[in-house]
């Protein structure tokens, strides 16, 4: 694809590949801007299912308008190829910062909070991610987050009567008791095929919070079925058990996100934003230690 042009975006480098598709950086003819091109494999579009993921990643996307949400620009089909065209920033997946150990409370708090904003305005829309884990989150050099990949995002409606932030999926297409996602990430809602709604985010960014804080996952297994077993039914260790600095605080919220029981989690991502929010400041001036 290198040197190719799908529209009027000339493909420089590729920047990335995951299940959903291959990402490249690209130039914008028309603007001449750079743009990050996300290409759904040629062997997949006769999948019905994986493009309509692939479609349904751009419009849940393009429907948010949120500063530490990726902007997406343009759909479209080019030499029989679709396309997503979308805002390039330059930086690094929150999983390849992890990979160098876990992050220091004040970077954690920071990332935390943007986190948090992002998915909470996602669920305000009406929009589950269901796939929320390091690889999705990119990070700038001056700590700016951008969540990526709604890929496997579900528009929802809310349950009539209750909070709209709480929600259930609207006309589920995917067949009763397919598992989507990543498998480390998943809530246990998730893991057994059940039907999900916006805390089912919350136990998966539970989990990415945990691997921040810690350096590891809470759920660990030699294989997918191993791991899918020990989010339904093993507890995660305190993290303040794997690191001494830990504040009783973060520790509290980070195992609050993680409860089997979606009832028992936080219930919205905008209370549980605010309450980080409130930790943060705490954490900045210093009034909160170890």
């Amino acid at each position: 694809m290198i040197g190719q042009t799908l529209g009027h975006y000339e493909i420089v480098e590729k920047l990335g590949e995951g299940g959903m598709g291959v990402v490249y950086k690209a130039r914008d003819a028309h603007l001449d801007r750079f743009v990050a091109v996300k290409v759904l494999p040629a062997d997949k579009v006769a999948d019905p299912e994986r493009r309509r993921r692939f479609e349904q990643e751009a419009k849940s996307a393009s429907a948010l308008n949120h500063p530490n949400i990726i902007t997406i620009y343009d759909i479209d089909t080019a030499a029989g190829r679709d396309f997503i065209a979308m805002e390039y920033v330059p930086g690094r997946t929150l999983a390849e910062l992890i990979e160098r150990g876990r992050l220091p409370t004040a970077e954690v708090m920071k990332y935390a909070v943007q986190i948090s904003d992002a998915i909470s305005a996602a669920h305000v829309a009406g929009i589950v991610h269901r796939d929320l884990k390091p690889a999705n989150v990119l990070v700038t050099e001056k700590g700016l987050v951008k969540l990526l990949d709604f890929g496997l995002a579900k528009l929802t409606e809310p349950v009539p009567g209750s909070d709209p932030a709480l929600t259930v999926t609207a006309q589920p297409r995917t067949e009763p008791g397919l598992i989507v996602g990543t498998v480390a990430y998943m809530s246990p809602e998730q893991a057994e095929g059940k039907k999900v709604d916006a805390r089912s985010d919350i136990f998966s960014f539970g989990v990415v919070l945990y691997e921040m804080v810690t350096g590891r996952r809470p759920f660990i297994g030699e294989t997918g079925p191993s791991t899918l077993a020990a989010i339904l039914a093993k507890e995660p260790e305190p993290p303040s058990s794997l690191v001494s600095e830990v504040s009783l605080e973060l520790e509290r919220l980070v195992l609050r996100c993680l409860r089997k029981d979606p009832q028992r989690r936080w219930q919205t991502m905008a209370d549980l934003a605010v309450a980080l929010e409130d930790l943060k400041e705490e954490v900045d001036s210093g009034k909160v230690s170890a």
